[in-house]
């Protein structure tokens, strides 16, 4: 018969090989929306990704990159199998903690709970089985919870991070095991260096230190008293505080004031500093190990190996000033020296938020302090480039644990849903804490964690738990209720992890306390340090997965209280380890069964697609604003990874109120040249025309934006004003109705204006900017508007918010995924109406031939929310053009665009969205009256069950479904009255009467 460790190794491994089987087969062949397209593309040619990195993943994501052997398109997948398998070892982990932990348990059940010594019982062939039972069901259980399985099969750096807290925990349960013996300060030494790992792929993982502190604590204290606990978890605490400061943005800022104090003061070449800092600690390291060895202290010793081996492990990041300094195509916020790298570590470009004291809602600025100074290099010394500005408050206006912090309006609305806040008014102490136990605590933690163990109730956002007698569908939305997200586990696991619970903490209440300390830690510790504001742009679950493997530890555990439970019953104990393990099992089976269809992303390709289609809707040398995250992360995929349409520069919006992206848009990439902006690095700095206000001249009419952009350039006082007397003066603008004198012979000779349009030529652009300030952004776009002269074709992507548009709109063109800006002025243009003259020849070109929707029509493929919104822009662009067509009588060709449309998103697999409607005159014109009528009713029919769930079930969270829902009812109306469908508009004006909200 095989040994215990034979059959843990074993059993262990077999775990491991079925998450990671799980884990392939669901695996996303590409790049997933939000940040994987960056990760991914970063990896494949170790760019810089946004702060703070992930330098480690980048390297490994880049060696696995490799394995593609030429094959750029198998690049995603690989990186994407890098986290599968970071989860799957894991996995492997977690079993291995949960049978140490059994181990403990069952062989020391009388309650004397001990450790492993030399001569220990080994467990029977019954006991193994229970042993090896529990860590199986706590493993998988995990393996196939909710968040877990999200992170699994995409390359983010989520996985991987769950993997460094998983072994640090594993190991500091094999360092306990073994404390007796010599040599047992390597294990020590050895999480340090996993620590100093993990901190190149996210920093979660210092969580996990404060429940290790006390593993140590009890291992090394004959008689642990609760002061000894608090010393413990203190110093734990100082100890994440010193790696988390004192370390990873410390040592760099130190560095980097000896950059700054040897270059400027005593007039030594660049890096000096930094070589004679980096030369006196490795002398003060070698001097701390010379007097722990001539001291014999083993616990200083130790200390110094561990500080070491963090240091070796934090050194991953040395790769983000080292390839910054090439200047790659993606280069976030530029961290080339260790000023500017410090910069990045701290994550400045994000801002802060209040932790333990600090300013509410409504805090009254008393003044302007100046901060900490940014500086560039100059010449042959550091010059100051800003003093970023530090907010003083007045001391009235700051509590204790500041929750409702946020001034922004949207913030303030969304406060008001959870808290009876007043403008003006301070809130209570009594209202933060209820803003912090209701909204971050309860419904950014505990609905996640039900989540996970208990059910889902869809992946609409803001969706909660599915508890068990919630699992009907009667007078659910079709969107909920249908939805492959809509998980019920009955809350099985949950059950299973509160007997481990209550049976770990009456069987061994230390482990049991350690357990829960990383529970708390890698939970609710978190919710408190992110003091998240009362609306995010997507669900947080990831973050706490932390929380979710420590409560997979007690499902585990579970399975030895069931066994507990069936002493009486069955005497074998061998038959009641099994008895207790199938009964243990229905919790990952029923995790798996469910979870399966809303996990499975092998048929995706809709975030990769949509970015190639954006791309191929564009002129050769094209310039592409877009928004941030999923409008280009996955852009800058299909470029960087995949080579396509390398001559297209795209321009992220919010980047370009940053001087270090602007210069970054001045230089060549790919076959893309350097952007056409004409003013020089001193006006775009940071601190510098960040934004213009309105200073309104009557004497000025009108702007000649050339003459504009030069004036800016010069730093004229023509455009200056100053608002404080002691302030400095600014630039401004005189008048918000700007124009551009265009050389119509010029332009016709560039062939850039369709034989259709050669009338809506005109000789001046013009257009009003609005009276709000000018953003860097706007100056540089309009910069880049007056000096290209119209030699590169110009777009706005059409998922821009319409603000940034800048009222150009009646110079668009739409040409496929984007509005290109031309010098021709719509005749038919209506303000609030559709935007952009559809070009329809292109148009039919790029979504007719171009265009790739692979699995759009394949209703088993899992689409959340945020793929769902291209679709719907995809629509939206086929109805336009169809329309187009029926404009011009051509009824073929709109029949052609209305089936292309339905057959690639059929309702099937993308329910019928607000712009669905759209379609109703165009298939009533093309004969298609009874698809015109299903599309209505469907709509109609679903908002009726709908709405009335939304308006009674948390409605002040699901507003944008309501809004959603109301605004496709009216979009129904008006479809309905265009065809003279009196009977379908009566019931959609019916249902917007009775559900649209009352002023």
């Amino acid at each position: 018969m095989r040994s215990y460790k034979s059959l843990n190794n074993l059993v262990g491994w077999l775990v491991f090989a079925i998450a990671t089987i799980v884990y392939l087969i669901t695996l996303e062949p590409t790049a997933s929306f939000w940040d994987c397209g960056e990760f991914i593309a970063c990896s494949y040619k170790l760019l810089v990704p946004h702060p703070p990195g992930a330098p480690l993943f980048l390297l490994l994501g880049r060696l696995f990159s490799l394995f593609s052997f030429g094959d750029v398109t198998k690049v995603s997948v690989l990186v994407n199998a890098l986290s599968a398998l970071s989860s799957s070892f894991t996995v492997l982990f977690l079993f291995w903690t949960i049978t140490i932990l059994a181990k403990k348990l069952v062989l020391h059940h009388s309650g004397a709970v001990g450790h492993s010594v030399p001569g220990a019982p080994e467990p029977t062939f019954g006991q193994s089985l229970l042993i090896l039972g529990a860590g199986v069901v706590g493993a998988l259980s995990f393996a196939f919870s909710d968040s877990f399985w999200f992170n699994a099969v995409e390359g983010e750096v989520y996985a991987m991070s769950s993997l460094f807290t998983a072994a640090v925990v594993w190991i500091m349960l094999k360092w306990e095991n073994r404390a007796h013996e010599a040599d047992s300060d390597k294990w020590l030494i050895l999480i340090a260096y996993v620590v100093g790992l993990s901190i190149g792929v996210h920093l979660l993982n210092l969580l996990a230190l404060p429940a290790l502190a006390f593993i140590y604590y009890y291992r090394r204290t004959a008689n642990p008293t609760p002061l000894g606990g608090i010393i413990t978890l203190v110093l734990s605490l100082v100890l994440v505080g010193l790696i988390l400061v004192g370390i990873i943005p410390g040592l760099p800022s130190l560095a980097g004031g000896f950059e700054v104090f040897f270059v400027n003061s005593v007039g030594l070449p660049f890096s000096s500093g930094i070589v004679i800092f980096l030369v006196l600690f490795v002398a003060l390291l070698v001097l701390g190990f010379r007097y722990s060895l001539k001291q014999r202290n083993r616990l200083l010793n130790t200390a110094m190996l561990s500080l070491v081996f963090i240091l070796i492990g934090y050194s991953s990041y040395l790769i983000i000033p080292i390839r910054s300094s090439y200047h790659p195509t993606i280069n976030e916020n530029n961290p080339e020296d260790v000023l500017s790298f410090v910069s990045y570590l701290k994550r400045e470009q994000y801002g802060d938020r209040p932790l333990l004291y600090g300013p509410q809602f409504n805090a009254r600025p008393v003044r302007y302090d100046e901060g900490a100074p940014r500086y560039v290099r100059e010449g042959n010394k550091y010059v100051v480039a800003e003093k970023r500005q530090v907010v003083v408050y007045d001391d009235a206006d700051k509590m204790l644990l500041p929750r409702i912090y946020s001034p922004q309006p949207e913030h303030i609305y969304n406060y008001q849903k959870w808290v009876d806040i007043q403008e003006g008014v301070k809130p209570t102490m009594g209202q933060n804490l209820s803003f912090l136990f209701r909204y971050q605590m309860g419904h950014q933690f505990w609905r996640y964690f039900l989540w996970n163990y208990v059910g889902r109730e869809s992946d609409v956002q803001q969706s909660g738990g599915l508890w068990p007698w919630q699992g009907g569908k009667a007078g659910v939305p079709e969107r909920m209720a249908d939805s492959k997200a809509r998980n019920n586990f009955f809350a099985i696991p949950l059950i299973l992890g509160l007997i481990g619970l209550f049976f770990h903490a009456r069987r061994d209440s230390r482990n049991a306390f350690i357990v829960g300390l990383l529970f708390v830690f890698t939970g609710l510790a978190i919710v408190v340090y992110l003091n998240q504001p009362p609306i995010e742009p997507r669900e947080r679950d990831y973050t706490f997965t932390g929380a979710t493997y420590a409560f997979a530890i007690w499902i585990g555990l579970s399975v030895l209280g069931l066994a507990e439970l069936l002493r009486s019953v069955l005497k074998a104990d061998t038959g009641r380890a099994m008895t207790a393990t199938v009964l243990g099992l229905v919790a990952p089976v029923l995790l798996l069964a469910q979870g399966w269809d809303d996990h499975d992303r092998s048929g995706r390709y809709n975030s990769v697609d949509s970015a190639k289609n954006l791309l191929n809707s564009l002129q050769p040398n094209a310039i592409l604003f877009t928004n941030g995250d999923n409008d280009t992360f996955p852009l800058w995929y299909a470029q960087e990874v995949e080579g396509v349409r390398t001559d297209v520069r795209v321009a992220v919006l919010s980047y370009l109120n940053t001087d270090w992206y602007i210069q970054q848009m001045k230089n060549r990439s790919y076959k893309s040249q350097p952007l056409p902006i004409s003013m020089p690095a001193d006006r775009y700095k940071q601190g510098t025309n960040d934004y213009l206000p309105f200073a309104e001249n009557p004497a000025v009419k009108q702007i000649n934006l050339k003459e504009f952009v030069q004036l800016v350039t010069q730093n004229s006082d023509l455009l200056k004003v100053s608002y404080d007397e002691s302030g400095p003066a600014m630039m401004s603008f005189p008048s918000p109705n700007f124009y551009l004198d265009v050389d119509t012979t010029a332009v016709e000779k560039l062939g850039i204006v369709p034989a259709e349009r050669r009338k809506q030529l005109v000789s001046r652009m013009e257009w009003n900017m609005g009276k709000g300030a000018i953003e860097k952004k706007n100056l540089v776009i309009l910069d880049m508007l007056a000096t290209n002269n119209w030699q590169r074709p110009i777009y706005f992507s059409s998922t821009v918010a319409g603000g940034d548009f800048m009222n150009l709109q009646p110079y668009f063109q739409l040409e496929g995924m984007a509005y290109r800006v031309l010098p021709l002025k719509d005749p038919n243009y209506q303000p609030r109406g559709d935007e952009g003259y559809v070009a329809k020849d292109l148009m039919y070109d790029n979504l007719m031939k171009k265009f790739a929707f692979r699995n759009l029509n394949d209703p088993g493929v899992f689409y959340d929310e945020n793929h769902l919104r291209f679709p719907a822009n995809y629509r939206d662009k086929f109805a336009r053009l169809a329309n187009t067509y029926l404009a011009e009588g051509n009824k073929a060709k709109a029949k052609e665009v209305l089936d292309k449309c339905f057959a690639v998103m059929p309702d099937a697999s993308i329910p019928y969205d607000y712009y669905s409607p759209q379609f109703v005159p165009a298939l009533v014109a093309v004969g298609e009256k009874d698809r015109a009528n299903d599309i209505m009713d469907k709509m109609l029919s679903r908002a009726q069950v709908a709405l009335p769930y939304f308006q009674t079930h948390n409605p002040a969270l699901f507003d944008m479904e309501n809004q959603t829902y109301l605004l496709s009812v009216q979009s129904v109306y008006r479809a309905a009255e265009q065809i003279g469908d009196q009977g379908r508009a009566s019931k959609a004006l019916e249902i917007m009467n009775q559900y649209y909200p009352r002023q």
